[in-house]
């Protein structure tokens, strides 16, 4: 590998320029909101503001996972959040979710309205408050929240590691995508490994695990995420892929993956949601 092109940082970083790539021109070193935008309110209790990438997925999830199971008072409005064009650092939104991440939830059930930010707080405080999705036993309720936690540690890898040096950088560098390739496969060799053992990610039972580490590696190994299938050798991963085809094949998985979709075929996008009969 040449050094040609070696970067020597500064004693102290300046930002001086965008970093480059797809989301150069939301990039930015500094939090708070950019400009004053009210967000919209339907008339459910609980008012999602997402993007259907995989965290905005599982949020969409859970919700039609709740709906399916009967949990009536779960309904929910969803209204997309254009992360390219910054509408997560409107005023409204910052007000949810400091961090300026999707999802950002608001339940308006409580008094006063509880905010919920964080893919993985959502999962955890909506199975909390309906008691469903969580395995009762206590034994099988850990590893759910251990495969939770280690969803949420393992993906930023895949995401801002893998995705973003083999899909979205503005030059490919053989380091960084040999770095996380690395990990990325060693990760699905964990699942796999895990799989073997189990139908889902907490024994038996399908549960928030599940729904927090489909969206990412589920959606990997189907061939939906970075178009990196076959570079991965995916198909060998076959534990991953036959717990994958499986959770794809749920019936709230294949609505809630299309709420606050606007690319792909037509038929699969649905901008916003706020009752069954958008679907």
């Amino acid at each position: 590998m040449s050094n040609d092109n070696e970067y020597t940082p500064a004693k102290v970083w300046t930002w001086e320029s965008e970093s480059g790539g797809k989301f150069a021109n939301i990039n930015r070193p500094i939090a708070g909101a950019t400009h004053d935008k009210t967000l919209p309110k339907g008339e459910h209790a609980f008012q999602l503001y997402s993007l259907a990438t995989p965290n905005g997925q599982k949020a969409t999830i859970m919700f039609e996972e709740l709906l399916q199971l009967g949990c009536t008072d779960a309904d929910y409005d969803a209204y997309l959040i254009n992360i390219s064009e910054g509408d997560q650092f409107g005023s409204d939104f910052v007000d949810i979710n400091p961090n300026s991440k999707i999802p950002a939830l608001m339940d308006h059930s409580t008094t006063p309205p509880t905010r919920i930010f964080e893919s993985g707080s959502i999962l955890q405080y909506l199975a909390e408050k309906f008691d469903v999705l969580i395995p009762k036993d206590f034994q099988a309720k850990t590893q759910c929240r251990n495969w939770l936690f280690w969803q949420m540690g393992s993906a930023p890898y895949l995401g801002g590691g893998f995705g973003h040096f083999y899909s979205y950088a503005p030059s490919k560098m053989q380091y960084p995508i040999d770095r996380f390739t690395m990990e990325v496969k060693r990760q699905l060799d964990v699942l796999n490994r895990h799989l073997s053992k189990n139908e889902y990610m907490a024994g038996d039972e399908y549960s928030i695990a599940d729904i927090a580490i489909w969206p990412w590696y589920g959606s990997l190994v189907l061939g939906d995420l970075y178009d990196a299938a076959e570079f991965l050798d995916v198909a060998s991963y076959t534990h991953v892929m036959r717990w994958a085809k499986q959770v794809s094949q749920r019936p709230a998985v294949e609505r809630g993956r299309r709420v606050n979709r606007v690319w792909g075929p037509e038929e699969e996008q649905m901008a916003e949601r706020h009752n069954d009969s958008d679907f």
